[in-house]
């Protein structure tokens, strides 16, 4: 579920903000230079990231974050949320220009049972190896690597349609999805809801396509990671 690569000097020795510029370099080289031409008569040609003078970076702020889960099975679904633990989001003129988000695979929640013995189970089992093996693997992140704006998309719905490389138990594939990105007064807020089949990140648990007889025990493999980022102007001079 759950559910975000240009070199800079390291100022702070924390490891955690050694992470986070390291995370910043990789959303600059692996997106600055991929961003998908829209096709068709109506759509404006794009200057090349490669002669902006200034690539702005917005920080994200995982306080004002959210992402919420969803897992389905047969007759019926979970939902919970994980925390975004930092990422970047990077704006040329406006523009989404690339981005990434890490997301803390230890803060997995469940929203939906009341039953404080049932919800405990339930996280723990997700936090297991038979779902994200949470000690293992204590992150997960998305990098986007191309981006395809869509120059006809109605106000307040997306306008983007992005593609990346979603990182869950060590294991990578790439995904698209569309995405609302918005940039006011040194905000950028970035929308969207991203769909995934577990089983091609080696979570097989009760999936129908690998266990037969599962009747009403069966749980779908798609997984829905509903992304609510919002994120901080910091700016990043282009050499």
């Amino acid at each position: 579920m759950l559910f975000l690569i240009s070199t800079y000097t390291l100022m702070n020795r924390s490891m955690k903000n050694i992470f986070l510029t390291c995370l910043v370099a990789a959303a600059v080289g692996v997106s600055a230079f991929n961003l998908a031409e829209p096709t068709g008569p109506e759509a404006p040609k794009l200057a090349h990231p490669a002669v902006a003078d200034v690539m702005q970076n917005f920080k994200v702020v995982p306080a004002e974050s959210n992402i919420t889960w969803i897992g389905r099975k047969v007759g019926g679904e979970h939902t919970g949320s994980v925390t975004l633990e930092g990422g970047t989001i990077l704006i040329e003129r406006s523009d989404l220009r690339g981005g990434t988000f890490l997301m803390d695979m230890r803060t997995i929640t469940c929203k939906d049972l009341t039953d404080a013995n049932s919800n405990a189970r339930l996280v723990k089992h997700l936090k297991s190896d038979d779902f994200f093996s949470v000690e293992k693997n204590r992150t997960a992140m998305f990098a986007i690597t191309n981006l395809a704006p869509r120059q006809t998309a109605k106000a307040n719905t997306a306008n983007y349609i992005v593609t990346g490389d979603l990182t869950i138990k060590g294991i990578t594939n790439q995904i698209s999805f569309p995405m609302y990105v918005k940039v006011r007064k040194g905000v950028a807020t970035a929308k969207g809801t991203l769909k995934f089949d577990r089983t091609k990140w080696d979570i097989k648990y009760r999936s129908g396509n690998f266990f037969e007889n599962l009747g009403d025990k069966a749980i779908l493999d798609d997984i829905e990671l509903q992304i609510d980022i919002v994120a901080k102007e910091e700016t990043l001079a282009k050499k």
